[in-house]
């Protein structure tokens, strides 16, 4: 007997499930495969779930704000010597390699150093890496429990005079897929390529 060639399909789509099954490999409805991330997978982690600050324009933010991009959020500070402007360089790197998928990347900077990371001075330094990147700042205790939420390290460190401290922090980089869940952790120095290509990973996944 003839089979339709659509029906014939179908029937593998079904063989091939059953399969895997028989392997033991699930997959929600079968064909839905989870992407494979360079950065460590943290989908359904029960913090870095939103966060409430200020951009350096003085517009009230939160991550429902930026929903229909991927969102990379990164704490530090202006003043940082390397870490931070590394960081940001290979974000902005990042954005370049996506090619037409860049304008679907939002960057966020959080800065852990309020006292002297002034809107004007957050919004002069995001010009230095990439315009539509945002920087985020609130009040000390504001900073506190948006850190306390993405479980970010930071300390000030003195300095020689009152304005010259510098501040140790955790360095790493958190990726929220178009829906605002948080998806992945790169850890520092992860590269640009590898972050270009997590973002592109959930870009394509949601669409």
């Amino acid at each position: 007997m003839h089979t339709p060639p659509r029906r014939r399909n179908a029937l593998k789509t079904i063989a091939g499930c059953a399969a895997l099954a028989f392997a033991g490999t699930v997959f929600t409805a079968c064909s839905e495969r989870k992407p494979s991330f360079h950065g460590v997978d943290i989908t359904g982690a029960e913090y870095a779930r939103d966060l409430q600050l200020t951009d350096h324009n003085g517009q009230p933010r939160r991550l429902q704000d930026f929903r229909g991009k991927v969102v990379v959020v990164f704490f530090g500070y202006t003043q940082c010597p390397d870490v931070c402007p590394t960081s940001l360089q290979e974000l902005a790197e990042a954005k370049r390699l996506l090619g037409p998928d860049g304008e679907r990347l939002q960057g966020v900077f959080v800065t852990i150093d309020p006292e002297r990371d002034t809107p004007e001075l957050l919004k002069a330094y995001m010009a230095n890496f990439d315009p539509s990147f945002i920087a985020l700042r609130g009040t000390p205790e504001q900073t506190a429990a948006v850190a306390k939420e993405f479980k970010v390290y930071y300390k000030k460190v003195e300095g020689k005079t009152s304005s010259s401290y510098t501040m140790d922090h955790s360095a790493g980089s958190y990726i929220f897929d178009p829906a605002g869940h948080v998806r992945v952790f790169h850890r520092y120095g992860s590269g640009a390529q590898a972050l270009a290509d997590d973002v592109r990973a959930l870009v394509h996944e949601s669409s």
